[in-house]
């Protein structure tokens, strides 16, 4: 059985090799020919999965190790009997810690001494919105969520509209990326909401680079009441256009949900799917490929300030600024080395661990100290 696989995918010998015979493409580039006669396809979010890929090929599953799907064309894999998997909610905490970190550095930009001041709206709630959304309340933020079909769905009272998410200090999007339907989000962020934002809100996106229209905002934050935007995602990536790059807050080359826990539970629950098809045990789980975090343990006293210490420890764990400065370094490169240099960072991207990994050890330390902790979801030691 030949299993084609980006080749970006991590642990892939560790998970398939029992399995199949594993050959390696670049994702982005993958072509029918690099298909034509694999069993078993594996993917990221960069291959457009479609009929003008797997036409012709022997291909009866793929599956891909992120939690968007709008690179893959379901209805015609259902259409020819080609199984599909998906990795739902695999990156999620990464993603919100990726948030977090952003809402700790902004508030203390903004010289507040308690970041719950700040209203977050977040529009999209999956499973990256919703757990943001449960962290958020824990540590006692005003939060505002819209999701128009879950409201349709599910209680209207945990909903808001767009316009009222749009008014909070913070917007954060977490939606896929369509185009048709009753509620597309292709440019849900178009010209007139773009230009109701001012000075005072920050944007961020770690969605699809299409939610926003790119154009609209590079436009928009050349007037002197820009809000202040973060992009981990960005319209015809791996290209990027360098007027916007440098126009933004904070940027990153889409490496929100790439803590280590995020991309080896996407190739875990890709395993888990294929074994179920090909009716196979399954024998592997991720932990065992989990090396010791580089930081294990975080200690502090009574005599520690509770947000404070919060901070400390986001930041500890992930500061996003080091990853915006990895990327500005990229934009010296010439334009078509800029692109590549995109999918490298995403390649060879360090190590980053999850809150989770790390035990916060409280000596003698106050409930508040705990809660906030334990809102934040690092392991406690009292």
């Amino acid at each position: 059985m030949l299993i084609v696989a980006d080749e970006n995918i991590p642990l892939l010998d560790q998970f398939f090799e029992e399995i199949g015979t594993i050959r390696r493409v670049a994702g982005r580039t993958m072509t029918p020919a690099d298909v034509r006669d694999a069993d078993i396809l594996l993917v990221r979010s960069v291959t457009r999965v479609d009929q003008a890929l797997l036409n012709g090929s022997r291909v009866k599953f793929v599956g891909t190790a992120t939690i968007g799907t709008d690179h893959v064309d379901v209805q015609w894999l259902e259409s020819q009997g080609i199984a599909f998997a998906c990795s739902p909610g695999c990156n999620a905490s990464s993603v919100v810690e990726y948030v977090l970190s952003v809402l700790s550095v902004h508030a203390e930009q903004r010289g507040l001494d308690d970041w719950t001041e700040l209203s977050v709206g977040i529009v999209g709630a999956g499973n990256v919105g919703k757990r943001l959304a449960t962290r958020l309340d824990k540590l006692g933020f005003d939060i505002k969520v819209n999701d128009p079909p879950r409201e349709a769905a599910e209680d209207a009272d945990d909903f808001c509209s767009l316009d009222e998410a749009l008014a909070c200090d913070v917007i954060t999007l977490h939606t896929p990326l369509t185009k048709q339907g009753d509620h597309p989000t292709r440019h849900l962020i178009n010209t007139e909401r773009l230009q109701n934002l001012h000075e005072a809100q920050l944007l961020i996106n770690t969605s699809r680079g299409g939610v926003i229209d790119c154009d609209t905002l590079n436009a928009r934050l050349v007037q002197p009441d820009a809000p202040r935007v973060v992009l981990d995602v960005w319209e015809g990536e791996p290209e990027v256009d360098e007027e916007l790059a440098n126009r933004v807050w904070l940027m990153t080359p889409h490496i929100a949900g790439y803590s280590l826990e995020g991309k080896i539970g996407g190739t875990e629950m890709v395993y888990q799917a294929l074994c179920r098809f090909l009716g196979l045990p399954v024998r592997k789980k991720s932990g065992q490929f989990m090396a010791d975090p580089a930081l294990s343990k975080l200690s502090f006293t009574s005599s520690a300030n509770a947000r404070d210490a919060a901070h400390v420890a986001i930041r500890a764990c992930y500061d996003v600024r080091k990853d915006d400065a990895r990327y500005r370094r990229v934009f010296k490169l010439s334009d078509g080395e800029r692109a590549a240099a995109f999918d490298a960072m995403r390649r060879d991207y360090p190590v980053r661990r999850e809150f989770s990994s790390t035990k916060v050890q409280l000596k003698g330390g106050a409930k508040e100290l705990q809660q906030v902790f334990k809102a934040l979801e690092f392991k406690l030691k009292l």
